[in-house]
């Protein structure tokens, strides 16, 4: 039995955080979803690693900087924190399609392999949670399962339903 651990990668526009439809960079547009906190509780409870991965195009077109999204990310993890709750890891892609092909940005699964590769996670034993086609294509392309949601859907049920299909 391998004695690599498993994880459990979010999408976060439209699954950690709402999604408006436009980019999302300030701390005023930043809305955590309702049952995140509780959902990823019951994920770690179970023994999984959190991690997220996130295309930012945003940059790669210089509405935002690094800088932004690093602060809203800080800010995701002293609220989660309150809830006992630590993320591994944020990863995310700068590039605009527009501006030529990268080989990080989602439908690609070169984060995914630097999370696994990072924090040891085993593909098989873990989960992609996204709302959208492109994030099931790259956990598919490492080996992780993927759970494709309504963007804004309730995270807690889809969690339970991962824990209950391990």
């Amino acid at each position: 039995m391998s004695t690599a651990c498993k994880a459990l990668f979010l999408d976060r526009d439209g699954v950690i955080n709402r999604e408006r439809g436009a980019h999302t960079w300030t701390v005023e547009d930043f809305e955590v979803l309702p049952t995140v906190e509780e959902a990823l509780v019951e994920a770690r409870m179970a023994g999984y690693r959190l991690v997220v991965i996130t295309n930012q195009s945003g940059i790669g077109l210089g509405l935002y900087g690094n800088a932004e999204v690093e602060r809203l990310h800080g800010l995701l993890a002293e609220r989660l924190a309150r809830s006992d709750i630590h993320v591994d890891d944020i990863l995310y892609c700068p590039h605009h399609p527009s501006k030529g092909r990268c080989l990080c940005r989602k439908p690609g699964g070169l984060l995914l392999e630097k999370a696994m590769a990072r924090h040891g996670i085993s593909p098989s034993r873990s989960w992609f949670i996204g709302d959208r086609e492109r994030d099931m294509e790259a956990a598919g392309s490492v080996g992780v399962r993927g759970m494709l949601i309504a963007s804004n859907d309730d995270l807690l049920p889809v969690v339970r339903k991962i824990l209950n299909n391990p």
